[in-house]
């Protein structure tokens, strides 16, 4: 079981959240060249102004300048992670200029009248936001050129009003007369990644891939650091993929500073989560080796601790990389002999453990409690559970704190002897610890009840962990096989309708056969024909001979039981369900065929709410999954993302929220605002705050779409307000409206729900770090502007 200890991860220093200071930064992008014999006054330069000592982590990466850069290396060096290294030389630094961009002055330009009219678009585009923006483009049409919108573009670069420039420019790109301008979308993709502007940023990337050309490695540069400078690492999949197709794509060979940001963004999660990324940190090592650049400790150390947390320990590699470690002047720290510990542990090396162990002492550093516990896991594996006990009293006797980690797993260890009063006693302690995660512990001890067939303490060890826990679908199907075991069918049934009715638990393969081999045990064979038609439906898996039992017992009753052709079709609930998510932002895609789309649900990875909600999404169109995502039965193995199969039954939804690949709101949105529609848009997209205001993320709207859902919010009685995010709308609800909205929603709101989108609260009002914002930071719902987008 991974651990969440401090010790279980690399130096503090690698494991802490990203932090890009100055001598990350890329170089300046150069001044723009301005076509004729005279030149722009240097004001006119796109190249930003020296930063503030305030100024956000991802500005000081991708706009600091030349001569701030050796004193800020110093300021790295004395508390950065990858202290005394050498960063990147002048001539690495202009191979990363971007393309150069040639505007016309406006001097230039032979009709007075267009100068006019430029200066004044110059002037008045950057106050107005959304579709007034666009109105006044479209006015324009009749005289304005690409040269013209061009210079207007730049303008908006100059004065850092990004967001207008990229209006601009997908106004540009639009028109009849537009020819692709490689430094052009060279520069706008960059000003846009230094501001944070992730999204627009990667559609000016994937714009200019689908013109044939290979973004400039300054672009690549920027987008990866501004995607890693996401908050909570919501963004590490799509760095890689970016970072992936700058050494493969464009055959560029990023910055030392570039390898170890994304390494270090690699191995900031805990060993659990975490070693899913192993092949790409492999990745990222092979590039340093390759292209001769220095390898820091940490990089090693945090190699060697992604390889101890793997299911299957690659033995050869570990040593590999310690003999490397050795050969490039690095010590071995305590974190990397913890990682070495519980690397030979799950082994069951004894030997080598203990050999590692020893070492430790020697060090003289503090005993981490991380290496107790790997001490506890060889010897369990090595059939001595009592010298695991002893271990975990040894903590005890140097004072050396015990956490969740080493409770966890003596309670496992101790489970598996069957040692009854040990474990009894030492769940008493865990409890009266006060610490969080029992769960762990509660399923286990009661795995071991059922081996031994004590169901009455079996029982109450569930009722004392429904009232502890939030509670889950293992630990109701352990109950329910309990109760099967026992011959309370009765009992039985009832659990089983709870779990199938709540949300927040639902059934799968593994409880509804024990539910129906039950039914059998008690001859109900009406009863248990239902549950095998459910499993039919749901595509669930029948062990065989209760097959055999339920047909043999249909026989006695002249009825022969025959598979049954189930006909995909979605229900009412399902229905309601997907509108409800595809409000929130729940994509989908067309596949091969024509009409036959694909559904991509996406779940936020750091939000409790999304972890609920997902394991409910799973079992609700568990029918609709492949085979691959259908083989998952236990929702801590669901992972946060997963599709349907491709069906044209989803080709009614894709028509109406989709148009060219682009979300849209359907004309008749305002029709299928139901109870559960709302309630699951609510879960998805949307969060209760603090104070008890409501507020729904609104997705492929413009104003005229989001007006038809604000007024058929007020049929319904609930006001409204409106303000606009980026390429979102936020929906808000307040004071009694707000308590109005959640009378409406409540009876189809998951169990246990709302304590945890409350507890994530404000933190994800309009700062969906995935998305982009505007500038505005006034987090008042405003009134909303109904001025229809052009």
């Amino acid at each position: 079981m991974a651990s969440t200890s401090t010790c279980a991860a690399p130096s503090p220093s690698l494991r802490c959240p990203l932090a890009l200071s100055h001598p990350f930064a890329s170089p300046p992008p150069p001044a723009l060249r301005l076509a004729g014999p005279k030149l722009l006054p240097s004001r006119l330069a796109v190249s930003p102004p020296r930063i503030p000592a305030v100024a956000s982590a991802l500005e000081s990466l991708v706009l600091d300048s030349d001569e701030d850069s050796e004193e800020d290396e110093d300021e790295e060096m004395e508390s950065g992670l990858f202290q005394g290294e050498s960063w990147a030389a002048a001539d690495e630094r202009d191979a990363m200029r971007s393309p150069e961009l040639v505007v016309p002055e406006l001097e230039e330009l032979p009709e007075r009248w267009r100068r006019s009219r430029i200066a004044w678009l110059c002037k008045e585009l950057p106050a107005y936001k959304h579709s007034t923006f666009t109105r006044i483009l479209n006015a324009q049409r009749k005289w304005i050129t690409q040269d013209d919108a061009t210079y207007v573009a730049v303008h908006c670069l100059r004065i850092r009003n990004n967001d207008a420039a990229f209006r601009v420019y997908s106004w540009m790109v639009r028109q009849h007369w537009f020819r692709f301008n490689f430094a052009l979308a060279t520069r706008v993709a960059d000003c846009l990644g230094r501001d944070g502007k992730v999204d627009k940023c990667r559609e000016v990337f994937e714009a200019m891939v689908k013109q044939g050309r290979v973004p400039a490695e300054s672009t690549f540069h920027i987008l990866i650091v501004a995607y890693l400078s996401v908050p909570k690492g919501r963004c590490l999949e799509e760095a890689c993929t970016i970072y992936n197709q700058m050494i493969q794509m464009g055959g560029y060979k990023p910055r030392l500073s570039l390898h170890n940001s994304l390494f270090r963004a690699l191995v900031s999660k805990t060993g659990g989560t975490a070693k899913y990324n192993l092949r790409q940190a492999e990745f990222v090592y092979h590039n340093l080796v390759t292209t001769n650049l220095d390898v820091h400790k940490d990089v090693y150390a945090g190699l060697i601790w992604l390889h101890s947390y793997q299911d299957v320990i690659d033995r050869e590699r570990i040593l590999a990389l310690r003999k490397e470690m050795k050969k490039a002047g690095f010590d071995e720290g305590i974190d990397v002999l913890v990682s070495v510990m519980r690397a030979f542990s799950k082994e069951g090396n004894v030997e080598e453990t203990e050999t590692t162990w020893h070492e430790i002492l020697q060090s003289g550093s503090d005993l981490p409690a991380q290496a107790y516990v790997c001490r506890m896991e060889v010897y369990a594996r090595s059939g001595e559970p009592m010298k695991s006990l002893d271990m975990f009293k040894e903590m005890k006797e140097k004072n050396i704190p015990h956490n969740v980690a080493s409770y966890h797993r003596i309670i496992e260890i101790m489970t598996k002897a069957q040692e009854v009063d040990i474990v009894e006693q030492l769940m008493d302690e865990f409890i009266g610890s006060n610490m969080k995660h029992l769960m762990p512990a509660f399923l286990n001890l009661m795995y071991m009840y059922m081996d031994l067939h004590m169901h009455e303490k079996l029982e109450s060890t569930f009722l004392k962990c429904i009232a502890r826990c939030r509670p889950n679908r293992i630990l109701y199907t352990i109950y329910l096989e309990s109760l099967v075991k026992t011959g309370n069918i009765e009992k039985a049934e009832e659990v089983f309708g709870e779990m199938h009715n709540n949300g927040m638990i639902g059934t799968n393969t593994k409880s509804c056969n024990i539910m129906l081999r039950g039914y059998l045990s008690a001859e109900d064979y009406q009863k248990a024909e239902k549950v095998y038609d459910m499993m039919n439906k749901k595509k669930y898996d029948v062990q065989g001979d209760s097959l055999e039992k339920l047909q043999s017992g249909l026989l006695l009753s002249k009825k022969v039981i025959k598979p049954k052709a189930v006909s995909m079709k979605l229900d009412q609930e399902q229905r309601e369900i997907l509108i409800g998510l595809l409000l929130g932002g729940t994509q989908m895609e067309s596949y091969a065929q024509r009409g036959v789309h694909i559904v991509h649900f996406q779940f936020q990875e750091d939000s409790d709410a999304h972890s609920v909600l997902r394991v409910h999404i799973h079992e609700r169109f568990f029918e609709w999954l492949p085979s691959a995502s259908r083989s998952i039965n236990y929702g801590s193995k669901i992972p946060y993302q997963f599709s349907t199969i491709p069906h044209q039954h989803f080709g009614f939804f894709a028509d109406q929220f989709f148009l060219k690949g682009r979300p849209v709101l359907p004309k008749l949105v305002h029709r299928w605002l139901s109870p559960r529609v709302l309630a699951y848009w609510f879960m998805f997209g949307g969060s209760k705050l603090p104070s008890g205001d409501i507020v729904l993320k609104l997705s492929g709207g413009n104003s005229e779409g989001v007006e038809r859902v604000v007024n058929s919010l007020h049929a319904q009685s609930l006001t409204s307000k409106v303000k606009r995010k980026g390429k979102f709308f936020w929906i808000g609800f307040q004071g009694s409206n707000a308590e109005s909205f959640w009378r409406i929603i409540e009876p189809h709101v998951l169990n246990s729900f709302t304590s945890s989108i409350t507890q994530e609260g404000s933190s994800s009002i309009g700062s969906d770090s995935a998305q982009d914002t505007d500038t505005d930071s006034d987090n008042d719902m405003q009134s909303y502007d109904t001025e229809n987008d052009e």
